[in-house]
């Protein structure tokens, strides 16, 4: 094909906080700097307008519950429809929409499926009818990951050739941070002098009881509870002010946080479950999630062993480089070309 690609995109979880929002924009962005690409964007949310210019966007003033009745139950309009006619259309973790191009889809983890006593109802009703959907009409999905996609082979009918892992990359350009820059952010935020960093979230996922139970002896601060959810600006300020990433969930579908905390120059704890290993490889410890005595006592080294955070915060630099953007924008074009050109 001599002419470009034409990729529609749904972009609608930008609307959002979390991994997937991350993923979004960040692909997004990559993408629309590769020359022959032609980028459609389509975007829904009642509450949330989509903040500055993008070029072919479709922005759409209508709750997301309305699209998917629209695109998974009922089924009678075409992705067209919004975004006019295109080649490729990669849609995003909420709704399958009808179309003649050919479809990719991201999965980044299969909580819903998998570990269904941590979600809402609704939302496992929805992941169930949309996954029925990728499993008929998807050409291609992107697993975030070699477990996402295991994962994936264990819950649903998707050939394994039909599904490709394509890393993520760190949130942003983050970097080690200066003392004097920490110094006010802590200020700021009223944060101690010393402090072990955990990620909040819904349910019991991130295992956060036994977390607190094993900083006992330590301060604790767990982003989304301690403090708000931070922008980007100041998110590495937050992994650059702790002692430690204390990243102990019970699964992960990728887990950011760990890049995230390699790229700010901090030691990571980590689980030894699902994706993390294959994330944080050699550059991190590991504990059982579900011993506190594992917890602590990997704790206990990390805050008082200088030069085994010194070791693992050097392995953690090396680690990050092998993630970025501008690979899993490379390595999605290639989905994309490969299903146009047959």
């Amino acid at each position: 094909m001599d002419r470009k690609i034409i990729v529609g995109m749904d972009i609608s979880q930008i609307a959002h906080k979390g991994g997937v929002a991350t993923y979004t924009n960040n692909l997004r962005k990559k993408l629309s700097e590769i020359p022959d690409l032609e980028m459609v964007y389509f975007y829904s949310s009642l509450r949330k307008p989509f903040k500055g210019r993008l070029k072919n966007l479709k922005s759409y003033r209508l709750p997301p519950t309305l699209f998917e009745m629209l695109f998974n139950r009922w089924r009678n309009v075409s992705i067209e429809r919004f975004i006019g006619p295109v080649d490729i259309f990669h849609s995003s973790d909420w709704i399958q929409p009808p179309s003649k191009a050919k479809k990719v889809t991201t999965y980044h983890d299969v909580v819903p499926e998998k570990f269904p006593q941590w979600s809402h109802s609704k939302i496992i009703a929805v992941h169930k009818r949309r996954l029925k959907l990728v499993e008929r009409e998807i050409d291609m999905v992107i697993a975030v990951s070699k477990t996402t996609k295991k994962d994936l082979l264990e819950v649903s009918d998707i050939p394994e050739e039909k599904i490709t892992v394509i890393y993520e990359g760190p949130t942003g350009d983050f970097k080690p941070q200066t003392k004097e820059k920490i110094k006010r952010f802590k200020e700021k935020y009223n944060l101690p002098e010393k402090f072990v960093l955990a990620i909040g979230g819904i349910g019991e996922r991130r295992n956060l009881k036994r977390i607190k139970e094993a900083c006992s002896d330590y301060n604790l601060v767990i982003a989304g509870q301690s403090l708000p959810w931070l922008g980007i600006d100041e998110l590495e300020l937050l992994y650059g002010s702790a002692n430690v990433l204390l990243y102990a969930s019970l699964y992960e579908g990728f887990g950011l946080p760990i890049l995230d905390s390699f790229a700010c120059g901090i030691p990571v704890i980590t689980s030894n479950v699902s994706a993390m290993p294959e994330v944080a490889g050699n550059a991190a410890l590991y504990v059982d999630p579900s011993s506190v005595e594992d917890i602590k006592e990997k704790l206990d080294l990390v805050m008082n062993d200088k030069s085994l955070r010194k070791e693992i915060i050097e392995k953690g630099f090396k680690r990050v480089k092998y993630f970025s953007w501008e690979k899993a924008a490379k390595q999605t074009v290639e989905v994309y070309r490969k299903l146009v050109n047959g």
